[in-house]
């Protein structure tokens, strides 16, 4: 692109902010906080028809009255209002894929300082949560972003439209770039035009990841589409098992945080196993299973007891072996009682059991 129509593009950006921001003075003097310059004029990665990117932090609903899309010389506008409380808020918490949108906003208008401090303050918590090593906190949100590319291969799988079933790959795909990114602890910092480029940067990526994204991006077929979206999803998906299992300090079990669960175990779960089996319900048996496996993860999740898979045993034609491994895990639940020198809480009379409760 030449000086001249760089120049010119700069001349029609001023403009446009200057029309804004005249605006806001005379319609919203007290509802509109902050204005800011984002995007690819930000960036300095522009062309001729790209837009002007603008952030419009406000202070009321009233605010969104500025509210409008036009197309002006060939290219479209989109002005538009980012709450404080939603938005913002969630920028500075890295719970957005708009991260960049707060930390390299290059601001051009503000109502009055204390809205700059206030704005700083969201920064700087964004900036602080950056600067932190690699560990749960940015792993559990990537875990979000898996959980919602899940949700588009479910999609993907459910369809026969080729229309459909692309756009949920494209969402698979999305979704998955912000798990990486979150695993990574940083943000894009520039548009779609850059996202090859910017995660290969990245240090922590999944295995093939070029390759596989490509191939996602060039499938034509629904099963294509399906095949790579997959291939994508479990590299991603092991590569956040590696990185939980490297970062993540891990939960032991103790005298402490075992209180009360092995009795729990027994409310929930033993009693509802035994019956339905004996009785050869098999739906029955086959909830009471889902919800003590459930029951084993979140232990396993929450305090770092011992992995346990009792589904593998479930079959609905072999109820008293799934009821004997049941029974089976509990008493491997029940060793880490033991390791701790902990002891059931159970009573033989309701004396004993009185006794005991009414001391508390």
């Amino acid at each position: 692109m030449n000086n001249e129509l760089k120049q010119k593009l700069m001349d029609k950006n001023q403009k446009l902010i200057e029309m804004v921001i005249e605006r806001v003075k005379r319609d919203f003097p007290d509802d509109i906080a902050i204005i800011g310059l984002s995007g690819s004029f930000s960036t300095d990665d522009y062309h001729e028809k790209s837009d002007l990117d603008l952030i419009i932090i406000n202070n009321t609903e009233h605010a969104w009255e500025i509210s409008e899309c036009f197309i002006f010389d060939d290219v479209g506008y989109d002005i538009y209002c980012t709450p404080w409380e939603s938005r913002i808020e969630a920028q500075s918490n890295l719970n957005s894929e708009m991260i960049s949108c707060l930390i390299d906003l290059k601001i051009i208008y503000c109502a009055k300082p204390e809205y700059m401090k206030r704005f700083n303050a969201y920064k700087q918590k964004a900036l602080h949560l950056l600067a932190k090593p690699i560990g749960k906190e940015c792993l559990e949100q990537a875990k979000k972003y898996i959980y919602k590319a899940k949700q588009h291969y479910a999609e993907a799988m459910i369809s026969d439209d080729l229309g459909i079933v692309r756009f949920a790959s494209c969402g698979v795909m999305y979704y998955l770039i912000n798990a990486i990114v979150r695993m990574n602890n940083t943000y894009i910092k520039r548009g779609i035009k850059r996202y090859r480029e910017e995660i290969l940067s990245y240090k922590y990526l999944p295995e093939k990841f070029y390759e596989i994204y490509m191939s996602v991006i060039e499938a034509n077929t629904i099963i294509e589409m399906r095949n790579t979206s997959l291939k994508m999803l479990k590299n991603v998906v092991i590569l956040y098992d590696d990185m939980y299992e490297k970062f993540v300090e891990k939960q032991i079990p103790t005298y402490e945080n075992l209180e009360g669960t092995y009795e729990e175990l027994w409310s929930n779960c033993r009693n509802k196993v035994i019956l339905s089996c004996d009785l050869g319900d098999k739906s029955y048996a086959y909830h009471a299973a889902m919800g003590a496996q459930n029951y084993f993860d979140e232990m396993t999740k929450m305090i770092g007891t011992k992995k346990i898979d009792l589904m593998q045993y479930f079959a609905a034609n072999n109820l008293q072996l799934f009821k004997k491994e049941f029974l089976h895990a509990m008493d491997e639940y029940l060793e880490e009682y033991n390791k701790v020198g902990k002891k059931v809480i159970k009573f033989d009379t309701f004396e004993e059991l009185y006794e005991f409760f009414m001391k508390k």
